[in-house]
């Protein structure tokens, strides 16, 4: 990812008054990114993924921006806590919930159950949903979305490509979970939800790796096409049994693509905001990085290498070097591939370490893109050159969801 000149400068000087390790956001990179993802949805509004951001105030900051509407949160309790600080009136939950606590706490709250839709794939989530109410004095009815497999598979399943999620993948499948909300009384069908990851969360073009690069292409091509002609099916289906208030697809990585289908009416995205480095693999380089986290340089073990204190905050997925931090200022720093990256010290190794000295700082990516805030308590908003505030993370209000 190229450096713009003068911005190791910038951020050193803006945060003098700092002691490293701390986090950092470029909030004139983040309202650039912000454009850039209204721009490329095409006029369909975008649901900010709460996990991409996981900063109340910057939450706020974006839903206040044109082209952005909702919220997809990722548990249960942390829409309820969004709802009742009043961050949005309209929440869905990306994933089901087994939290019997949380969705009685969600039947009971009038607010919270008009604000608050979750996450269902089969009957035994209608199921718990109706007997975590049962114990409530009239309960409030509560909205559902059923999520479908957007996964792409070819040779009858023998090849697969997606995330393992939902179970119901057919047209006829998705109308006969459909019917069986409707028979709830207890219960409304608000949407349907299909998150192509194979698609929106797989970079295209892999560093170093063309000939990879160029199968993930074309199973990309592939499954857009596929999945285009089945969703449209899937919510034909369900329409035919109910009424359906969005369609929600996509991903930060999909974005203009996913937008393009006429059966989707929104898009769930937020990783873009902060340009983690995992989206250095994107052909479509659509924004800068916004989010870094800063080291203190404490050794120099010798020529060509420093050591910085801190730095293992690695990425969810499947293990490997993609998963780890980059170094990003000074430029023509790289991780040592025998240490990688370390709880308590982080080698680093090149040229440019010869230029640091103890005490000096040095400034890494994470990985993805909202899990960087469950290793910091607050994130230092930088505007120009200087902080213009301390944000706190969910972390730092105390929250931890997973």
């Amino acid at each position: 990812m190229p450096v713009a000149a003068g911005e190791l400068q910038r951020y050193d000087a803006a945060t003098a008054h700092l002691e490293p390790p701390f986090a950092a956001v470029d909030l004139a990179a983040l309202r650039a990114n912000a454009e850039v993802m209204r721009l490329r949805a095409g006029g369909k509004p975008i649901r900010l993924v709460t996990k991409s951001v996981r900063c109340r105030r910057l939450i706020e900051l974006v839903l206040a921006m044109d082209g952005f509407r909702g919220l997809l949160a990722f548990t249960l309790p942390e829409a309820l806590w969004l709802a009742a600080a009043g961050t949005s009136d309209d929440i869905l939950v990306a994933y089901p919930t087994a939290d019997r606590a949380a969705l009685a706490r969600l039947a009971t709250d009038a607010a919270a159950a008009a604000a608050v839709t979750v996450m269902v794939d089969c009957p035994e989530h209608l199921d718990m949903i109706e007997k975590a109410a049962a114990g409530v004095a009239e309960p409030h009815r509560v909205r559902v979305c059923i999520d479908i497999d957007a996964s792409y598979q070819a040779l009858r399943g023998l090849l697969r490509a997606g995330a393992r999620r939902s179970p119901v993948r057919t047209p006829a499948e998705a109308a006969a979970l459909a019917g069986a909300i409707t028979a709830r009384p207890g219960l409304r069908l608000a949407g349907v939800m299909a998150y192509e990851g194979q698609i929106a969360g797989v970079g295209d073009s892999p560093p170093g790796r063309p000939l990879y690069g160029m199968a993930i292409r074309y199973m990309q091509r592939q499954s857009r096409a596929e999945l285009a002609r089945r969703r449209a099916a899937i919510i034909a289906a369900v329409r035919a049994v109910a009424p359906l208030e969005f369609v929600n697809g996509g991903g930060t990585g999909s974005l203009e693509k996913t937008a393009a289908e006429a059966a989707v009416t929104e898009i769930g995205a937020g990783s873009g905001l902060y340009q983690p480095r995992l989206f250095d693999a994107y052909r479509g380089r659509h924004g800068q990085p916004a989010a870094f986290f800063a080291l203190p340089v404490v050794r120099r073990p010798g020529p060509g290498a420093v050591t910085a204190l801190g730095g293992g905050y690695l990425a969810s997925g499947a293990p490997g070097p993609s998963r780890l931090p980059a170094p990003y200022l000074p430029a023509g720093l790289r991780l040592d591939r025998q240490e990688g990256a370390g709880e308590v010290q982080t080698p680093l190794l090149g040229a440019a370490a010869d230029r640091l000295r103890i005490g000096d700082r040095v400034w890494l990516r994470h990985a993805k893109a909202g899990e960087l805030c469950e290793r910091f308590n607050e994130l230092h908003l930088i505007e120009g050159a200087r902080v213009v505030a301390a944000a706190p993370t969910y972390r730092g209000e105390g929250k931890a969801f997973l």
